[in-house]
């Protein structure tokens, strides 16, 4: 068997996927979102102007959000998808988010990390969390 195939539950060789690496968000206003996104997580905002997509790239790595205008019968807030954000201060990080405008609740302690959550322009759910950075 090659690397990049995996054996799918029916015994038949797939393709693996490279990873998740882009996450499209449905949003009223893309230029409110971006500038939220930018201002708040530091995400760089590429605009193509014949894309209906705002690519948000971070450049510390991991996912690259898409922003995309939500549909006028398209609810927005569901709590079905939670974007963690790896930050190793959760404390400090809520601390300079809230000097931006944006207030996260509770920090929470968990096994050896702390995570707070919060809301996006949209009301989708947001999470800080320094799991990433946990001794193991």
């Amino acid at each position: 068997m090659k690397d990049d195939v995996r054996p799918a539950a029916n015994g038949a060789d797939v393709p693996a996927a490279l990873g998740l690496n882009r996450i499209i968000i449905y949003v009223r206003d893309v230029d409110i979102s971006a500038s939220f996104y930018a201002f708040v997580f530091g995400f760089k905002v590429l605009n193509v102007p014949t894309d209906r997509l705002t690519e948000l790239v971070s450049e510390n790595g991991g996912a690259t959000l898409l922003l995309h205008k939500a549909g006028k019968a398209q609810k927005l807030g569901q709590v079905a998808v939670k974007l963690v954000f790896d930050v190793e201060n959760v404390r400090a990080f809520s601390k300079a988010a809230a000097a931006k405008g944006l207030k996260f609740g509770t920090v929470h302690k968990a096994d050896g990390y702390e995570f707070a959550n919060a809301k996006d322009p949209d009301g989708n759910s947001i999470q800080i969390s320094s799991r990433a950075f946990k001794a193991s």
